[in-house]
């Protein structure tokens, strides 16, 4: 291995630290490779080629002040919260036409092994103990160098994971990568003798520095001058986000009293609606067609509705139902 840096974040900003992700990758210097520990508080961490709307339940993170985030690796959508601990290895790529996922993973399999607990690595890039996952990684590639970076679920809240990540794939058609879900684990509960997640997090850096002694990286003015800069411009904007995700469709239906069955098909590109249509059993004064154009070029969101219904006497369209309920079946996941 090339000489060794750490650098242990202390902040559990997201956008914050998929920033700093990004500029220690831009500039490591020859010949070194950077082990980074982070964690996040409550946040999703999307894929850079899945659509986010396809991935997340975004009623309940917008309630629940879940970040979303997209970085730059490929992969599924993974939630973090201050129980996850991520780890991030950078170096130069001994074969820049191959990602080597196993190789990096070996640290924290190595480190979980002298807990005690029986670690391996599960398909192409998790990390499961007894056949649950409690890690998955990703890595990406870029002149010669490659990030390799992991979650570790230590002591996560795992209901928060199946609600913030819960959509119906019939629901959904979207283009570009979805995320598999499978049956995952804490690590806490299979440690021979209990440790607090910051003691294993000083242990699986005192393992790797063991083996490789190296010293820290100290982030200067003008690095984190730069760090704030990148988030700012790139992983806290919504264009990021949300709009660079691909073309998508979304299929909202319910039976609503009063009313009948009322079924929107929603069509997405850059995470802007380009396309609405109305379907369904209930019964109209005015042409639905025409109160669809009023959403085209906005963001699927409740505000964005909201504004674009404005005054107008949705039950006009649709009898029996009122603005509210329409901005409920749009937002409905």
């Amino acid at each position: 291995m090339n000489e060794l840096l750490y650098l242990d974040l202390t902040g559990t900003d997201a956008a914050r630290n998929l920033a700093t992700e990004e500029l220690v990758f831009d500039r490591l210097p020859e010949g070194k490779t950077l082990f980074m520990l982070w964690q996040n508080r409550s946040a999703v961490i999307i894929g850079k080629y899945q659509n986010t709307l396809a991935e997340i339940d975004l009623d309940y993170v917008r309630a629940q002040g879940i970040q979303v985030v997209r970085r730059l690796s490929g992969g599924g959508a993974v939630y973090h919260d201050l129980g996850n601990l991520n780890y991030t290895i950078i170096t130069r790529a001994k074969d820049p036409a191959r990602l080597d996922l196993a190789l990096f993973c070996q640290p924290v399999l190595r480190t979980l092994r002298q807990l005690g607990v029986p670690a391996e690595l599960n398909g192409r890039n998790d990390m499961s103990i007894l056949g649950q996952k409690f890690s998955g990684n990703a890595q990406y590639m870029r002149r010669g160098k490659v990030m390799h970076h992991g979650t570790i679920l230590f002591d996560s809240d795992l209901s928060v994971v199946s609600r913030a990540l819960r959509v119906d794939p019939e629901k959904i058609r979207a283009k570009g990568v979805g995320s598999v879900r499978s049956r995952v684990t804490n690590v806490r509960p299979h440690l021979k003798s209990d440790l607090s997640l910051p003691e294993f997090r000083a242990r699986l850096l005192e393992n790797l520095l063991q083996d490789s002694p190296g010293q820290a990286w100290e982030l200067n003015e003008e690095e984190l001058a730069a760090i704030e800069a990148l988030r700012e411009s790139r992983y806290d904007s919504w264009d990021w986000n949300f709009g660079a995700s691909r073309e998508c469709s979304l299929l909202r239906r319910r039976r609503i009293e009063g009313c009948g069955t009322v079924e929107a098909r929603i069509s997405l590109e850059h995470g802007l609606i380009t396309g609405l249509d109305f379907r369904g059993d209930f019964f109209s004064l005015e042409e639905p067609e025409v109160l669809a154009r009023r959403f085209l070029g906005l963001r699927p969101e409740r505000d964005a509705y909201a504004g674009a219904l404005g005054d107008v006497d949705v039950s006009r369209y649709f009898l029996g139902l009122d603005a509210p309920g329409l901005i409920d079946l749009l937002c409905e996941s």
